[in-house]
């Protein structure tokens, strides 16, 4: 490994975790009395309102449809094989014995839906965060109903960007491993590349030397490449008769040498317990192996703060806010037409209404301001309209303040479905300034070191998608709704990406590829995201969201790295 590689990534770490104090205990926060965003529904939003709730319901019902197809995994037959010859779990009932509850966080579930080489349910893998002994951790689940656990390029990107979260959050890392290797017909899209196989084993030595706790499940077949995973994590632990580690399996064992072998002869718990050393606790059931597996989490160094659950809840109840985030279904647009002012969609996510807003006079295209959400600060920058001169210079303004005073940005995003064009000399002046702001916003916000959350609720489109923290952009988090389009022009708005000569029916064929194209599960199903919520649930995910990043600062092991780095 490369020693600048491995600074180059804990300087990154050490920039994202400025807003975090070294100092761990319960700290008494500032008093604040933003003012109320009383913004009820007018009757004057009712038509565009009960439009977007027609929409909603039916992107409501294909997210219901997909995530049961999800949840079947494999099938039936595959599920069967699983449990009944197998006698194996399956992945979510492993999940259950490992997590505290069921409350994780998902991490694109629909990966994997609608590809060129067809649907691989949630990429063939469980991705997340979730709680264990009420610490947040990663974790990357294999899911062996779905083609036999094998790992397509879906599968390995998935994957990558489970370890890029635990990474940029600094959160501990459990894998359970029950894959049968590459999936060989794709393995040019799978093994040599950058971001592809290998870069899996790449983040876990940089995860380590950050100080980083990984913890590996060996509950099925890891095979090849794969075998890698639990003898590169800190601790491994082993299930007998199911779990198994090899570089060739005994079909390959008999191919080179004829001699025939068993899979715990050649790669079994006790062999790797007992002689070869690779796994570090050896368990007789799937029930045993989680339960070593929350202790192992026990152990980590992490001092999280003492609170009263009685007062957590109560103070959170009542800084609800003032409208139900039902009516965001409603909010949320089923075109750029069908948009209402943002405050109304801001002030159904935040604590008690509460909002605090930063040049509300200047730039109103962009709503900028500072909010609560279940207790956290963060600064909000939400579209309202084109991303113009002035509001990209407010938005840098905004950016930069925050990331002065060591404030989470969150992106609302519904960006302009077109550029706007050049028909005169005024126009193009117009757009030349406009083009120097907007770049003014994207610098502040790449160079901003404060952690980053991204709700695509209408929009992404275009250049001003960049500037709003896209993934190009590298949010910690970013979510689409339902409605969401992303494409660089919205459908309908071909025409002003074809020549002024071009036929109708090249333009309505285009329109047609746009609408396919831009669906928020056509961009899920590629991970271009990570994940689609429901407008109601976005409160909650925003609160686990804004929870799980700041537990870096509870991991009392980085104390010593800190200052390190600090020195260099």
């Amino acid at each position: 490994m490369h020693r600048c590689t491995v600074r180059f990534v804990e300087q990154r770490w050490l920039r994202s975790v400025r807003c975090m104090s070294s100092t761990v205990g319960r700290r008494r926060a500032l008093r604040s009395a933003f003012p109320v965003l009383d913004l009820p529904l007018q009757p004057v939003h009712q038509h565009v309102y009960e439009a977007n709730l027609r929409n909603s319901s039916a992107c409501h019902k294909k997210y219901t449809e997909f995530s049961e197809k999800v949840r079947r995994g494999g099938g039936e037959n595959a599920t069967a094989r699983h449990t009944q010859r197998n006698k194996k779990l399956l992945v979510r009932d492993r999940l259950g014995l490992l997590l505290d509850d069921e409350d994780f966080l998902e991490l694109s579930p629909f990966a994997g839906l609608g590809l060129p080489y067809g649907d691989i349910p949630s990429a063939g893998c469980l991705t997340g965060v979730g709680r264990i002994n009420g610490l947040w951790c990663v974790f990357i689940a294999n899911d062996a109903t779905v083609k036999g656990g094998t790992a397509y390029p879906i599968t390995v990107k998935k994957q990558l960007r489970a370890q890029e979260i635990a990474i940029q959050n600094r959160l501990p890392c459990v894998y359970l491993v029950d894959s049968g290797g590459a999936f060989l017909p794709l393995q040019s899209e799978i093994f040599p590349d950058k971001n592809q196989g290998g870069r899996t084993f790449y983040n876990e030595a940089i995860m380590s030397s950050m100080k980083i706790p990984q913890v590996s499940v060996v509950c099925g077949s890891c095979t090849a490449g794969g075998a890698y995973i639990p003898t590169m994590a800190e601790e491994a632990v082993m299930v007998h008769r199911i779990g198994t580690i090899f570089l060739g399996g005994p079909p390959l064992v008999k191919a080179a040498t004829g001699e025939e072998v068993t899979p715990e002869d050649l790669g079994g718990a006790r062999l790797h317990a007992e002689v070869s050393g690779c796994v570090d606790h050896f368990a007789w059931d799937e029930k045993e192996a989680f339960n070593y597996t929350r202790n192992i989490i026990s152990t980590l160094n992490f001092h999280l703060p003492e609170e009263d659950e009685g007062e957590t809840k109560k103070s959170r109840a009542e800084e609800e806010p003032l409208y139900s985030s039902e009516e965001l279904s409603g909010l949320a647009p089923q075109s750029y037409n069908y948009t209402v002012d943002v405050k109304m969609v801001v002030s159904r996510l935040i604590d008690g209404s509460r909002f605090q807003e930063f040049k509300a006079r200047y730039g109103t295209t962009l709503v900028t301001g500072f909010a609560k959400i279940h207790g956290h600060l963060v600064g909000v920058v939400a579209n309202n309209g084109e991303l113009s001169y002035e509001a990209a210079l407010k938005g840098s303004h905004f950016v930069q303040l925050c990331d002065q005073r060591d404030v989470p940005l969150l992106f609302l995003q519904n960006t302009a479905p077109t550029a706007a064009a050049t028909p005169s000399m005024k126009r193009a002046e117009i757009n030349t300034n406009r083009l120097k702001a907007q770049g003014s916003m994207m610098s502040a916000v790449a160079c901003a070191s404060v952690p980053k959350i991204t709700v695509v609720i209408g929009g992404c489109h275009g250049a001003d998608s960049y500037a709003m923290c896209g993934r190009s952009f590298d949010p910690n988090f970013l979510f689409l709704w339902p409605n969401a389009r992303v494409a660089v022009t919205a459908p309908g708005h071909a025409g002003s990406l074809l020549p002024p000569d071009a036929e109708q029916q090249e333009e309505e064929r285009l329109n047609r590829r746009l609408k396919e194209e831009s669906s928020a599960f056509f961009s899920s199903g590629r991970m271009w995201d990570d994940g689609v919520v429901l407008p109601q649930d976005t409160r909650k995910v925003l609160g686990d969201s804004l929870d799980i990043i700041k537990q870096q600062q509870y991991q009392l092991s980085t104390e010593k790295l800190r200052s390190t780095l600090l020195r260099m």
